[in-house]
């Protein structure tokens, strides 16, 4: 108990000999995290002005922050007399880094994993990328995690480090996007003529590329019930990056099809089920009978 309060009386005697230094080491710091603040965000509106890559200016203003409060704080440590705690601490910054990094190798992991996606760009912010599964918009990145905005709404945070492991699927980056899908006709119906009418009806869909990316429609298969069909198209990801309007525009057209295909007589077969009776009917009969009068 005298302890504690002789360490009482011994702070309440520093801050009243001192008030006026530590009044200026707290402005200190106050100003030195506002300035590193105001640099963070001029770093990153210059470098996304230069930039194509929005996610590229983010990652870089975020380690420049980091590195200019980290200046701040070792430079108060210094102004308060701990000069010899801040000299210790960086002389054993060496082992220190060597235990943090062995007991958080994964968020050193993902660290360098966030440096290597900031600069080599493999997408871009709004990006529809697909990875380990799960697909969606790219929405930020930071030091450790990408967020990723899934179709139907959820937010997922996918460490950095599973990005730069895994097969990574941009299906944005060039512009272009393919759909494809499969329809079926009666054996009894023309193919030709069928692909002449998919043809039309796709081409005229709106969004539905032409010229080199025009929509591709032949016989993918001869089914046991049908001639199925196979049509691809393309799509400008550029004019809109949201999942709902791709597949609006897929299911504007497989509807035209399916209507196109009804409207020109053309038969869509659905599955048939066969059943096979080997017992000659005399003996079904007979079998039946002897039921009937056992049942009597």
């Amino acid at each position: 108990m005298e302890n504690a309060t002789q360490f009482y009386n011994d702070v309440i005697r520093y801050f009243a000999a001192n008030y006026i230094n530590l009044a200026f080491i707290l402005a200190f710091v106050v100003v030195g995290f506002i300035i590193s603040n105001f640099l963070q965000r001029r770093v990153k509106l210059r470098l996304a002005n230069k930039s194509p890559n929005h996610i590229t200016a983010n990652f870089t203003s975020q380690i420049v922050g980091f590195i200019l409060k980290s200046i701040v704080v070792f430079t108060t440590l210094n102004l308060l007399g701990l000069s010899s705690f801040t000299n210790k601490l960086l002389a054993g910054a060496g082992l220190l880094t060597f235990v943090i990094g062995f007991a958080l190798k994964d968020i050193g992991e993902n660290f360098l994993a966030g440096i290597i996606l900031a600069f080599k760009s493999p997408f871009r912010l709004d990006d529809l990328i697909e990875v380990n599964g799960i697909t969606g918009h790219v929405k930020d990145i930071s030091i450790r995690e990408t967020m990723v905005k899934t179709p139907d709404g959820k937010d997922v945070f996918l460490p950095n480090a599973i990005l730069l492991k895994n097969p990574l699927f941009n299906y944005t980056l060039d512009g272009y996007l393919r759909y494809e899908f499969t329809v079926g006709i009666a054996y009894e119906n023309n193919p030709t003529e069928a692909i002449k009418i998919i043809i039309e009806k796709v081409s005229k869909v709106e969004g539905v590329l032409q010229g080199d990316k025009k929509p591709t429609i032949a016989i993918d298969e001869l089914a046991t019930n049908s001639i199925n069909i196979n049509v691809k198209f393309w799509i400008d990801t550029f004019k809109s990056t949201k999942r709902s309007v791709h597949n609006n525009i897929r299911s504007q057209v497989m509807n035209d099809v399916v209507e196109a295909l009804i409207a020109g007589g053309f038969s869509l077969p659905a599955s048939i089920v066969e059943l096979k009776n080997y017992e000659p009917y005399g003996n079904l009969n007979l079998n039946i009978e002897q039921k009937q009068t056992n049942k009597s």
